[in-house]
């Protein structure tokens, strides 16, 4: 629990409300992601995919009714890319919070010029120029080095489009391919010249995020279980996206605009921290599971068809899964 005492207070303060029934989850290393990859497969991919056992566990546990967050984070939060629309709008003043508390979690006096420099330089590109350039990296095998620190992730999103980290393990075949279908889409895409880039990122974001929800739903189903995600109803989503730019990108606006709800429905005295959890418990979950069942995976991708079709390289991916088991970024 290194590094957790926080969010264990956290619950810890939650369970000992009498009116709450607090349920702790447990398993072994059979729990873990990656650790059981032979289940029912669904109709679309989808990360849950390799964690299917462990959500399955968890629902399990519950009641009829299971209430989730899913989404919440993209509903609420403001995507990077919002600090383009409010360059855009000539709202400079409203960068300074965001950028600072960058700035700290990263530890590096060079991130404000860094960040502003990429929101300003993607205020000014267009949608098409946007995908034109992605498609030129790709064709050109031009990725960037991988980070993992609060600033790394934001600089990537300061764009209209990015390549995965998968994109890594594309042949040059499939890269080129990837290419002439970014170069036809921009031709004739929709997006008009008024179109914002944190507003689109941030559609794309949650319209991805709608499609891991229902992955999950397939992968964990239980029987006579309900699963709801209210942060994905119509009129949550409606609501949500009428909440200003410049709120949205304040440090520490969802716990505050989750509170303010709360406390609107009768709700109050929520221990400190609420609803604004860390993802480094998630991530570290992960690595775990994955170094359990390097063997496995290696071995999944020994011969993949996907190799045998000319799509990835093996080679490369095995290597990724090496160094992502040994923690490499």
């Amino acid at each position: 629990v290194g590094g957790q005492e926080p969010e264990l207070a956290r619950a810890g303060a939650l369970a000992a409300n009498p009116r709450l029934h607090h349920v702790v989850v447990t398993g072994g290393e059979d729990m873990l992601p990656y650790a059981a990859l032979d289940g029912p497969l669904t109709d679309e991919p989808g990360s849950s995919l390799v964690a299917a056992a462990r959500h399955r566990a968890r629902l399990a546990a519950g009641s009829a009714d299971h209430f989730t967050g899913y989404g919440a984070r993209q509903v609420l939060d403001a995507h990077p890319a919002r600090l383009a629309d409010l360059l855009m709008d000539r709202k400079r003043r409203h960068l300074v919070r965001p950028v600072a508390a960058l700035a700290k979690a990263d530890g590096s006096v060079l991130v404000p010029a860094r960040v502003y420099g990429a929101a300003r330089r993607l205020a000014r590109t267009p949608y098409r120029s946007g995908l034109e350039v992605l498609a030129e990296r790709l064709l050109r095998r031009r990725f960037d080095p991988p980070g993992d620190g609060a600033m790394d992730a934001s600089l990537a999103a300061l764009t209209w489009a990015g390549a995965g980290p998968a994109a890594r393990w594309l042949t040059g075949e499939a890269l080129a391919e990837v290419s002439v279908r970014l170069q036809t889409s921009s031709q004739r895409s929709g997006v008009g010249p008024g179109q914002r880039p944190g507003d689109f990122r941030a559609r794309a974001a949650l319209a991805r995020q709608a499609a891991e929800v229902r992955v999950l739903e397939q992968a964990a189903e239980i029987r006579f279980q309900r699963l709801h995600t209210p942060f994905l109803d119509n009129q949550v989503v409606r609501a949500c996206r009428a909440l200003p730019e410049a709120l949205r990108v304040q440090p520490g606006a969802r716990a505050a605009i989750l509170r303010t709800v709360l406390e609107g429905a009768g709700v109050s005295e929520l221990p400190s921290g609420w609803g604004a959890p860390t993802q480094a418990l998630v991530a570290s979950t992960a690595r775990t599971g994955l170094r359990v069942a390097a063997d496995s995976l290696l071995g999944l991708f020994d011969r993949p068809l996907l190799a045998e079709a000319g799509l990835v390289e093996a080679r490369v991916v095995r290597k990724a899964v090496r160094a992502a088991a040994a923690g490499e970024p």
